[in-house]
């Protein structure tokens, strides 16, 4: 059976394709050449029938993912299921799983059978957890064990994966030799600079790519491109060890293409504010128009309690130089699992995000709902300026909690409003 890619380039408008161009406003060739290009990718695995296609990449609408999922310390199925429906609904486009405590297929499986978005995992999170659960070391995985989760997430239809595959014997020395403050702190990134530093062999990922590969085809399962090596602080951003990761992404993204397989690259995390639009710059010369996807990225490193809007700020300026994913941050980033409204914020300040970056994009319809917001406001109708709103509970809250003696202005500015003044200068 043909992947998607392999039909776009057979010139085949398949009716995920004319779904998305519907979705985007846009006419199904110029989706299909996005994808035959790579430049587009559709995240859905052939297993997975339940959710509605979803296109990422140039002249789409910026998309956001919500990370959910349990830890060693909180196993609660229940819990998890519950920010997923608050994810979705607060507007995240896609969610990923990234459990380490408790049953780890049953959660997946359970998330990608209630879920109506693509679902995403880190397929070493849950090889490293099983071999410390042998009570063997993490150092002690095996290529086998690293194949086989990702077979099996494969199987049970999951549709994109992060795997870091430019965590090589190379890109560790670089790291090593240019010293970091903040050394590395992907979780995925760290097992296997742990693995290859230890077992002073090559990463499996990278050293048998063409068997991951060959698995993804299969499931026509979309490869996210994983920056083990991103920086976790300001003081690292855009160092040699990330360069030289990025430029091993973009090879990895041709053989990936060739072999008909869909492929994004993930982007740093920390960075300060002047060097993102070149970090996003090089990553998409380098590998080659590639869906970029971003967490964040974070422009302070001082803001624990507030990281959904440090990242909400870097995503914006990421997304408006030309990133097209933004993994949410929440405001309990570096600090605990995210609770429900955690989620919620984290989702919601993603959202503005992406949405003022498709205005600085000129996205087809991104100012519509800006123009009608305007037009809301000097009609002073507020039931329509709270249904237009990205989230209507707080508005709606807030106007409950603060009524004005007159409902047609609010209590800033009460008789003193401009609009109504205007209004009254008018009649």
């Amino acid at each position: 059976m043909s992947t998607l890619i392999e039909k776009a380039r057979e010139g085949i408008v398949t009716p995920e394709m004319e779904y998305i161009a519907q979705a985007e406003g846009l006419s199904a060739e110029t989706i299909r050449e996005g994808i035959a290009q790579g430049e587009i990718v559709i995240t859905q695995n052939n297993r997975h029938k339940n959710i509605k296609p979803l296109g990422i990449g140039k002249g789409l609408k910026t998309k956001l993912n919500a990370n959910i999922g349990t830890s060693v310390d909180q196993v609660d199925l229940a819990r998890e299921l519950d920010k997923l429906e608050i994810a979705i609904k607060a507007g995240a486009d896609t969610i990923m799983d990234l459990s380490t405590g408790g049953p780890l297929d049953e959660i997946r499986r359970a998330i990608i059978e209630r879920s109506t978005v693509p679902i995403g995992t880190v397929p070493i999170y849950q090889a490293a957890v099983e071999k410390v659960r042998s009570g063997a070391s993490i150092v002690h995985m095996a290529a086998d064990d690293m194949f086989r989760v990702i077979e099996q997430h494969g199987q049970d239809g999951v549709d994109f994966i992060t795997v870091h595959c430019g965590v090589t014997k190379e890109t560790v020395t670089r790291v090593q030799r240019e010293g970091r403050l903040l050394d590395v702190v992907s979780r995925g990134g760290v097992f296997l600079v742990e693995w290859i530093i230890y077992n002073n062999k090559e990463n499996p990922l990278y050293q048998e790519y063409d068997q991951l590969v060959a698995i993804a085809k299969e499931y026509d399962m979309t490869l996210s491109l994983g920056d083990g090596l991103r920086p976790g602080c300001l003081a690292d951003a855009t160092d040699r060890g990330q360069v030289q990761e990025t430029i091993l992404l973009g090879e990895l993204v041709d053989r990936a293409r060739e072999a008909g397989v869909q492929v994004m690259v993930e982007g740093p995390g920390h960075v300060p504010m002047h060097q993102i639009e070149a970090n996003v710059l090089f990553q998409k010369r380098l590998c080659h128009g590639a869906p970029f996807y971003v967490l964040g990225p974070l422009v302070t490193d001082i803001a624990p309690g507030y990281d959904h809007i440090t990242g909400a700020i870097g995503g914006a300026i990421a997304a408006a130089a030309g990133a097209d994913f933004l993994c949410y941050v929440t405001p309990s980033e570096h600090l605990r699992l995210p609770t429900l409204e955690d989620v919620k914020e984290g989702v919601i300040a993603a959202k503005i995000a992406a949405h003022a970056a498709d205005i600085a994009k000129g996205v087809r319809g991104a100012m519509d709902r800006d123009i009608k917001m305007a037009k809301l406001r000097k009609e002073l109708n507020w039931e329509g300026q709270i249904q237009m709103a990205l989230d209507q509970e707080r508005p709606r809250q807030y106007r409950q909690e603060s009524p004005p003696h007159d409902k047609d202005v609010c209590t800033m500015c009460g008789e003193y409003c401009a609009i109504k003044v205007l209004h009254k200068e008018r009649t």
